[in-house]
């Protein structure tokens, strides 16, 4: 039954055409022999018996002699009417079976092969221009209009993917302009308070040098504040549009590339790195810049609000590249979505060297890389992140 149902288009109009005209033939066939014996036995009523036996026996034992058609006049009104209608079944049966049997192959091949899938189609056309993609086209046979529908569930499930990307980019443009609002205000705020006020004492020396001088390296901050901001609006505008560079990666390369850094960062921060490269024969293809611009984002993280230790593990594979960063903080106390926001933690006290996108930046990057960012507390105390890479050729 499978079978029949998977026949494509043409295969099954041609089936139930082909029996439905067999079965009309044989119905025809049963419908005037029943016809032609009723005419005969009222044919039969109007012989003369003797006569009809007499012309069998000079004609042979072989033989059987026609029954004469009465006159019109000869026979009953009811007997001609039943002679005339057999008359017409023996002439036009196969002719209106035959209609009747090809309307019947047709009716029966549109409810049976193309009625669900119309109307799933025609439902679904309707939901999408009415913007509800939150549903499954469920005709699944094998035939045209199953291959039809899937490429229209592929559709469906593309443009819902659209709307989510759509949709989670103006969430992120509604969090940059709040964040542009907030961040340029904040220092403008604090810059037009000093220069009232330089304004109004200055001229009358109502105030001290000391305090001017403590007003202008206050106000050089909040400058440089701006200028770690619009460096940060910068960087974050040429994310989507950054193209991979493939270029092969070998552990014994990265771990130099890393330590590298680490000796710059221990030194700045303070605090000590312990990194581990397990030795690999293996090739990774990807673009080493991205890898360590997301490596050094996660290490100064964990720089920032680990205690003494940070435990840094790297693993190189032909298919897979991972970053593994544990410190010896508090952890994280919001949720991962969160965390990996533009601008999350930005505030006046934050760090103007930071301006909340790091762990943002390091998400992006990971999932144009075919990978993902891993957030997560340790069972001992402190954060573990992990940035998973995969080959892009």
């Amino acid at each position: 039954m499978d079978k029949i149902r998977n026949l494509s288009v043409r295969k099954t109009i041609l089936l139930y055409m082909a029996v439905a005209l067999l079965c009309s033939f044989l119905l025809s066939a049963v419908i005037i022999r029943i016809a032609s014996r009723v005419q005969m036995r009222v044919w039969w009523n109007y012989v003369d018996e003797e006569a009809y036996f007499k012309a069998a026996e000079s004609q042979g034992p072989y033989s059987v002699p026609d029954i004469p058609r009465p006159g019109i006049y000869e026979m009953t009104q009811s007997d001609h009417f039943v002679s005339e209608l057999c008359d017409f079944l023996q002439t036009y049966t196969i002719l209106f079976l035959s209609m009747a049997g090809s309307c019947a192959a047709v009716f029966l091949f549109y409810r049976n092969k193309l009625k669900k899938p119309i109307e799933e189609l025609a439902s679904a056309s309707k939901r999408i221009a009415e913007n509800h993609l939150d549903f499954t086209i469920t005709y699944e046979n094998k035939d045209e209009m199953g291959v039809l529908c899937m490429e229209f569930e592929r559709m469906r499930e593309q443009l819902a993917e659209n709307n989510r990307i759509l949709w989670k980019n103006i969430e992120e443009e509604k969090l940059l302009r709040a964040a542009i609002a907030h961040d340029i205000r904040s220092p403008l705020s604090v810059l037009k308070g000093y220069q009232e006020m330089l304004t109004e004492y200055l001229p009358s020396a109502d105030i001290n040098k000391e305090q001017a001088m403590e007003m202008l390296s206050e106000s050089r901050h909040q400058i440089e504040r701006m200028d770690t901001f619009v460096e940060a609006m910068r960087k974050m505008s040429s994310l989507e549009n950054r193209e991979l560079t493939a270029g092969e990666i070998s552990a014994r390369q990265l771990e130099a590339d890393i330590r590298a850094e680490l000796a710059i960062l221990e030194k700045e921060y303070g605090k000590q790195c312990i990194l581990q490269v397990p030795a690999s024969d293996e090739l990774f293809c990807g673009d080493q810049e991205i890898v360590l611009e997301v490596m050094e984002n996660l290490l100064s993280n964990a720089l920032r609000y680990g205690k003494h230790q940070v435990e840094i593990m790297v693993s190189v594979g032909y298919s897979e590249l991972s970053i593994y960063v544990r410190d010896d903080g508090d952890g994280f106390k919001e949720d991962a979505e969160k965390i990996v926001e533009a601008f999350h933690g930005q505030n006046v006290k934050d760090s103007l060297k930071h301006a909340g996108i790091g762990m943002y930046i390091s998400r992006l990057y990971c999932e144009k890389h075919g990978g993902k960012l891993i957030l997560e507390n340790d069972e001992q105390g402190g954060a573990v992140v992990t940035a998973i890479f995969r080959r892009i050729a």
